[in-house]
């Protein structure tokens, strides 16, 4: 998720300008190479401008390319596109990537850097001597990922014994993921349609490097509101500062020591923050209200309900939409409560045979074990649906969101192998 932005970064309401409307149709030369066809269609998503709120012409896109694999169903619900095979198999797999990105920092249209560009990041020239580079918004987070998927949605067509995967598969290109959770484009297709996506595994394309993270924190967000009494700062005495009385809040959360917390073998490390705050209507009036906007990222051994009771009591009553309610326990005890926003956390997924093939697969082609899933993904609304899920997917988790995104052409061909060796 984001804030609002500046002059240079596009925002995600009203029509992209024109500089940016740049769509083009999706195309697959069969003839190329992996790596070639691969960093074709890396290119050609990348060149279509997806902002959140802007991902119509680039589902349009993805939507019409599915409709050329005969071997696919295909189904659409808003700006979500589901696609999934019929091969009759015991077992079926779910591949799912978001096509929208958080907005454009002076990084759109991408470009590919040749090796020894300056604009390559050194840890990626020092990883990746000879590799071309794509930079752009939205490289990492999750571009390459969907690349590799509409790859593989093309080419695991169940022709050849080489092209045919041994559980049947449905792919999820959805919307809305950068944003509010109310928007997710994954979580109106489960509500509408839940037949779409039924599975025994699940695969969220969020960068790691090819590696394996499992589960996620989850995540709550909410107003700590402090009331006071409004008068002129001349006679401050005849009123009450509520911003003044932000300070004890604020002294909660310094205080607060954030835990690490092992899930089925997972570290996960929960983090307490303000991340905003506001109060005041004029520079000379007592202000009579404060607002700390408080984010609680928290571990997967806790459901939503236990990690609100932590927060404000477990009888607070404070709920998305329904206004002010006072804490009656937990860190915030007798401050005003105000939810913003929830969405719950998953444990890691990784006891499911579909799992552990998995695991064993990336530890021999990357030397990598699993790690634990920090920030919030969509594994967790399949979780909720009783489907193991993890995340794995091209590029560095830590350049998501960055104005020099980039990603290297190898984490393509490495995510492409490991997903059709582990599926065929």
């Amino acid at each position: 998720m984001y804030s609002a932005a500046k002059s240079h970064v596009v925002s995600v309401l009203g029509p992209p300008p024109t500089r940016y409307a740049v769509h083009m149709t999706l195309e697959l030369n069969r003839t190329a190479s992996t790596a070639e066809q691969l960093n074709s269609l890396l290119t050609q998503i990348m060149e279509n401008f997806s902002v959140s709120d802007h991902e119509g012409p680039l589902t349009d896109e993805v939507e019409a390319f599915l409709n050329e694999q005969e071997h696919l169903t295909v189904r659409r619900h808003g700006d979500t596109v589901v696609a999934s095979t019929d091969f009759g198999k015991p077992s079926r797999v779910i591949l799912a990537g978001h096509l929208d990105t958080v907005p454009v920092i002076d990084n759109f249209p991408p470009k590919w850097l040749e090796p020894g560009d300056s604009l390559i990041r050194e840890e990626i020239a020092h990883a990746h001597p000879e590799d071309r580079v794509l930079w752009g918004r939205g490289a990492t987070d999750m571009k390459a990922s969907d690349a590799v998927m509409l790859y593989l949605a093309a080419t695991l067509d169940g022709r050849t014994p080489e092209t045919t995967p041994k559980v049947d598969l449905t792919y999820v290109f959805y919307d809305h993921e950068e944003v509010v959770a109310e928007k997710n484009g994954l979580r109106k297709v489960v509500e509408a349609h839940p037949d779409w996506t039924t599975g025994d595994f699940a695969i969220i394309g969020e960068p790691t490097n090819s590696g394996i993270e499992g589960g996620c924190n989850g995540t709550i967000r909410f107003d700590v509101v402090t009331h006071g009494v409004a008068a002129h700062s001349a006679r401050a005495w005849m009123g009450e500062n509520a911003i003044h009385k932000a300070a004890d809040i604020l002294n909660r959360l310094n205080a607060y020591e954030p835990a690490t917390v092992n899930v089925d073998g997972l570290d996960y490390r929960e983090g307490l923050n303000a991340t905003l705050i506001s109060g005041g209507k004029g520079t000379n009036v007592i202000p009579d209200e404060c607002r700390v906007h408080v984010n609680y990222r928290f571990a997967p051994d806790k459901s939503l309900a236990e990690a609100k009771a932590l927060m404000m009591g477990a009888d607070a009553g404070a709920e998305l939409g329904n206004g002010e309610h006072v804490a009656t326990g937990g860190v915030f005890e007798g401050y005003g409560i105000e939810m913003k926003d929830e969405s719950p956390s998953a444990r890691p997924g990784l006891n499911a045979p579909l799992a552990q093939d998995l695991v064993r697969l990336v530890k021999e082609r990357t030397g990598r074990d699993p790690l634990a899933k920090l920030g919030w993904t969509d594994v967790a609304r399949f979780s909720q649906l009783g489907i193991p899920a993890v995340n794995l997917g091209a590029g560095d988790p830590l350049l998501a969101h960055k104005h020099d995104e980039q990603v290297p052409e190898s984490d393509l061909t490495a995510m492409a192998a490991i997903l059709t060796d582990w599926l065929v």
